[in-house]
């Protein structure tokens, strides 16, 4: 069917969600093409969510499995918690992408590949026998053919470009097609290229004519009898960004700083995935930032105690390798009760583990992985958006509470992204913080009786000069003690200071009934989202299921212990062995069961729902 201009009008048809995983080579520019498609379509109007695939190797052979990248972003007309349990539609660059993420695409679902590149060495690389695309592998698929790699060449054959550098653009190709498909504007990558490239005017036009020539390819091709379109969602009012949570981290410390009028300082050694952070607050460096890239964890801990010590807000930031070389030195910050933050961006251990896949597997090392008695906070954010509300509540504790506290995110959060509704700063309250100035009354152990943190004495204040350092403090004074009643006294005195941060914390909300009922799921860190939409579709089907989701893991919020009490079962979700079923276990003598997975990859909904089913005895069937 032709329109008045003479082109081909597809059918459109309206969705309401659609999940798209993007996978090909580390070279392929998948993390690309998924960001773009992510920021078109948040811009768009729809809720988005998104979680990209990393290699582990920097530089895996070409064509091979351990080299092959993913991003899976999830659009919709509706509020939706996470990326999508499986993909609607893999567009697979080569037969290393399509091997690996097969198995995830349910039948009938869409696959979209590169036919250009399934030729025999890569077949080889990617461990086929046959090629995939004629031996019945893909039968019960929707299968669609694009020699996308001569198409792009094609497309660029007058660039003035090298082959390597025409090589280089097919993602925009495949992008182009994938807008053409789901109805999104060029527009808005078209504006990124030209910003991108400004420097260079041919790449940045070769760009924009392959990602145009990929979109009038899905406009003229006879492959695609629909195409598809998903309407803006009913979001509340406000002005919107699509941000990572590393992202939001970032800029959660940024405002902790504004908040307090104070210099942040972040000391980091570079560790996936929380090397991000550091990128990202290094670019501030006009708002007063300082960043440190130290030559290794222990010095990057060691020079935020320092800025904390000179009066700053000294944060450092690591992952589950780096927080135990820096455990020595928290013990310090413990010891000293100066107010640092360690941000903890988990991954999968033990040792180097798989660095780019995500884990929750770090949190008895948060809360027990020092010598002696050495407690220390701990808060956790959900989504990636809620980063930045966790990095401010991170440095109001340990200002407000003279306390270390750990940040503890993971490798789905930092990565992911989502649409964060930008706060208005003048609604932010300010983070009160005070020094003393008059030596006839300081005491640099002397304890706020509220929240027994101990006066934060800045260097070089006349008459305010004290002992620092590990040795234990005598109390009140501060001069270095070996006296066994003392040292129990101070002990106590820290444990009690960071039990009563519970005072200060708002208490855990309960998605569903309060009052109690069969089943409470709990949960802590990136497994929000997951939770939350398998406890929705359960309570849609009658089921008596609630959930609550702790951002407060040390201490806890004081409303936890009656709130278990009041359910006829706990069941823990976690992506580690059941380090956070222990604790509930421990402190409140509850029988919680654990769902637990240590894959590297997030949970799915249909996992979580099916565990519920099992609990409650429900003989529903699960999508």
């Amino acid at each position: 069917m032709t329109g008045r201009d003479g082109k081909r009008e597809a059918n459109i048809q309206e969705l309401d969600r659609v999940t798209i995983r993007f996978a090909g080579d580390s070279g392929d520019g998948m993390q690309l093409a998924g960001l773009q498609f992510t920021n078109t379509s948040a811009a768009f109007g729809n809720d988005v969510s998104t979680m990209p695939d990393f290699p582990a190797e920097i530089r895996a052979p070409a064509g091979s499995i351990p080299g092959v990248s993913a991003f899976q972003v999830s659009f919709s007309s509706y509020d939706i918690h996470t990326p999508g349990d499986e993909p609607d539609v893999l567009v697979a660059m080569n037969p290393a992408a399509l091997q690996a993420h097969l198995a995830d695409v349910p039948k009938g679902g869409t696959i979209i590949v590169n036919t250009d590149e399934f030729n025999e060495v890569n077949l080889r690389k990617a461990a086929y026998e046959t090629n995939p695309l004629d031996n019945g592998t893909l039968a019960g698929y929707r299968v669609i053919k694009v020699p996308i790699s001569s198409m792009n060449a094609r497309a660029l054959k007058d660039a003035g470009l090298d082959t390597r550098q025409i090589d280089r653009s097919k993602n925009l190709f495949a992008l182009g097609l994938m807008y053409w498909l789901f109805d999104r504007p060029l527009e808005p990558t078209l504006r990124w290229i030209e910003a991108k490239f400004s420097k260079n005017p041919l790449v940045a036009q070769a760009n924009a004519t392959t990602l145009k020539a990929g979109y009038n390819f899905g406009e003229t091709a006879e492959l695609f009898p629909v195409h598809y379109r998903v309407p803006k969602a009913d979001l509340a009012p406000g002005r919107y960004r699509n941000i990572t949570g590393n992202e939001a981290t970032a800029l959660g410390f940024l405002t902790a700083a504004h908040l307090t009028g104070k210099t942040l300082f972040y000391g980091s050694y570079p560790i996936t995935p929380a090397s991000d952070i550091l990128q990202e607050l290094a670019r501030f460096k006009n708002f007063g930032v300082k960043t440190f890239q130290a030559e290794d964890e222990i010095a990057a801990i060691g020079a935020a105690i320092g800025a904390a010590f000179g009066g700053n807000l000294g944060l450092t930031g690591t992952s589950g390798p780096g927080l135990a070389l820096k455990s020595e030195a928290l013990g310090l910050a413990v010891m000293v009760e100066l107010p640092i933050v360690v941000a903890a961006v988990q991954r999968s251990g033990p040792s180097t583990g798989m660095p780019t896949k995500t884990d929750q597997a770090d949190l008895l090392q948060a809360m027990f992985g020092r010598n002696g008695e050495c407690p220390v906070a701990v808060v956790a954010p959900a989504t990636p958006s809620e980063c930045f509300d966790m990095a401010v509540e991170a440095f109001r504790i340990a200002l407000t509470h003279m306390v270390p506290v750990i940040f503890l995110s993971d490798g789905y959060l930092g990565a992911g992204s989502e649409p964060w509704l930008l706060p208005d700063i003048q609604d932010l309250p300010r983070i009160e913080t005070t020094h003393p100035t008059d030596p006839a009354t300081f005491k640099p152990y002397a304890r706020d009786p509220e929240t027994l943190a101990r006066p934060w004495a800045i260097p070089g204040t006349p008459g305010l000069e004290h002992r620092i350092g590990g040795l234990e403090k005598d109390d009140i004074t501060g001069n270095v003690s070996y006296d066994g009643e003392n040292h129990d006294r101070m002990v106590r005195y820290r444990q009690e200071k960071v039990d009563r941060i519970a005072n200060d914390i708002p208490p855990v909300e309960v998605v569903g009934d309060e009052a109690g009922g069969q089943l409470l799921v709990l949960g802590w860190g990136g497994t929000y989202g997951a939770i939350l939409s398998a406890v929705q579709r359960a309570r849609a089907r009658g089921l008596s299921v609630s959930c609550a989701h702790l951002r407060h893991l040390n201490p806890f919020p004081p409303n936890l212990g009656p709130l278990l009490s009041r359910f006829d079962q706990v069941l823990v979700a976690e992506l580690n062995l059941g380090q956070l079923r222990l604790l509930v276990r421990a402190k409140f003598l509850v029988d919680a069961q654990g769902l637990n997975k240590v894959t590297g990859r997030p949970f799915l909904i249909r996992e979580i729902e099916e565990k519920i089913n099992s609990m409650v005895k429900a003989e529903v069937s699960v999508r």
